[in-house]
């Protein structure tokens, strides 16, 4: 493993990983807090302090013992999942879904954010190759983070999305699913079933999106 290859990946992932999670966790309780359940609010996680929202072993363990067992080749991290209490909502089943939303909303607006601040560094000159890989960095994190949470499976964000616009009946046996959830994903995960059917299809969407919406930015930076 190159040591100096491995300190310059964390340095240029940190700040786009940090900004990251925190976001999508703190959009996670400020919806809640909007459609009537303040758990996250008073438990003091609608805050932009990423150690409110870091799991020492999900965000932090997990991921480096994947990247040395892997030589880089997979990485997955988790932050601390955000308290909700969704019979605390003022309409349980439909505001869960705009409250589990959130989250990836966040990551694809901080992806576009990315983008048009990469754009910007071009279109002033700026040339050190550092920052511009971070700001493709940046893009790259959030687009993985909106497509892995969207996938249809609680305890995932889309998971949740999935129950709430389901059929009552069909949304309970959906439900079911939560407390096996996280290790059927994993299987998935190393499976490659994830990646092949999920990830790289609404990867490449995702992608597509943010280039039609940067392309007034593009322009600018030609």
């Amino acid at each position: 493993m190159d040591i100096g290859h491995l300190i310059q990946t964390v340095a240029l992932y940190a700040l786009p990983v940090i900004f990251a999670i925190t976001l999508h966790e703190a959009a996670h309780g400020y919806a809640a807090m909007r459609f009537g359940d303040k758990t996250a609010y008073m438990m003091g996680r609608v805050t932009l302090n990423p150690m409110a929202h870091i799991d020492p072993v999900g965000t932090i363990l997990m991921p480096l013992l994947l990247y040395f067992g892997t030589g880089g080749e997979f990485l997955f991290g988790y932050a601390k999942p955000v308290p909700v209490r969704f019979g605390n909502l003022r309409h349980p089943k439909r505001d869960m879904v705009w409250v589990a939303l959130a989250g990836p909303g966040s990551n694809f607006v901080q992806a576009f954010a990315w983008g048009v601040l990469l754009h910007l560094m071009l279109t002033l000159g700026v040339s050190e190759p550092f920052f511009l890989k971070m700001c493709q960095g940046g893009m790259l994190v959030n687009v993985v983070m909106f497509a892995f949470n969207l996938f249809p499976l609680p305890p995932l964000d889309g998971g949740r999305i999935l129950v709430g616009l389901l059929p009552m009946r069909q949304a309970l046996a959906v439900s079911r699913i939560e407390p096996w959830g996280f290790f059927i994903v994993m299987a998935l995960v190393f499976t490659g079933i994830v990646s092949s059917v999920w990830m790289r299809p609404l990867m490449s969407l995702t992608g597509g999106v943010l280039q039609v919406l940067l392309t007034p930015f593009a322009l600018l930076s030609h």
